[in-house]
């Protein structure tokens, strides 16, 4: 399989949940953190996100800062790295965020379970539709097609479930978390890692590669996979 370097970002409480219970977009990560997540996204050729953070957030996925878009430029990039979404069924708004915040060049993968004037829609918007025939996007397909595409590194930023499925099939090379000092609870706040979740037996190993402390008690913790 011919896939890119793939690395998941984020950022969590210290009981491990990326918003509390309003699932409302909870500022979780320090200034520096921040900082550091915009150099990671202006490193990467392409930013991967599920469907439930594309429809329930609408990201704009873009470079926020004026000289790491100059920086990409200079090196023969676009200014903002491509945006790609998996969704089971894409019904985006078509003058949301995530299709029409860049310039960035605009990829979907979707299932035959979205209408075709919905992906008529998107098309007509500028993105790149393609359709896996199947009850959910098939991701190791889906790699092959963005490595081809001409991403070598691609930035996962979650949600949960998106988290779970790259790291199951093993389509996972690297994880930063920065955990941040405070506590949310909650049952049925979203983790970094969510989906049907694995037996003891099947655990997925991680290999400390390090672990560096924040001013504001924040540490970062740096995973090979």
């Amino acid at each position: 399989m011919n896939r890119p370097h793939v690395f998941i970002n984020v950022a969590v409480s210290a009981d491990g949940k990326m918003d509390t219970f309003e699932r409302k977009g909870s500022a979780i990560s320090s200034e520096r953190d921040k900082d550091r997540v915009l150099r990671l996204r202006a490193e990467a050729d392409a930013v991967m996100v599920g469907g439930k953070t594309l429809l329930s957030e609408d990201p704009k996925l873009t470079v926020k800062r004026e000289d790491l878009r100059a920086e990409r430029v200079a090196r023969g990039q676009s200014p903002n790295p491509m945006k790609v979404g998996i969704v089971t069924r894409a019904d985006l708004n078509p003058e949301g965020n995530f299709l029409n915040a860049g310039p960035a060049r605009v990829v979907i993968f979707t299932t035959s379970q979205t209408s075709k004037s919905q992906i008529e829609i998107l098309q007509s918007h500028g993105a790149d539709v393609y359709i896996h025939d199947a009850a959910r996007v098939d991701l190791v397909q889906a790699l092959d097609t963005v490595h081809a595409l001409g991403v070598q590194r691609l930035m996962v930023e979650g949600g949960g479930t998106l988290n779970f499925e790259m790291l199951r099939l093993g389509l996972v090379d690297e994880l930063t978390m920065y955990i941040a000092p405070m506590l949310f609870g909650g049952e049925s706040a979203p983790t970094a890692v969510a989906g049907s979740g694995l037996v003891r037996g099947d655990a997925i190993p991680l290999k400390l590669v390090s672990v560096e402390s924040h001013e504001d008690g924040g540490v970062l913790v740096h995973y090979s996979i």
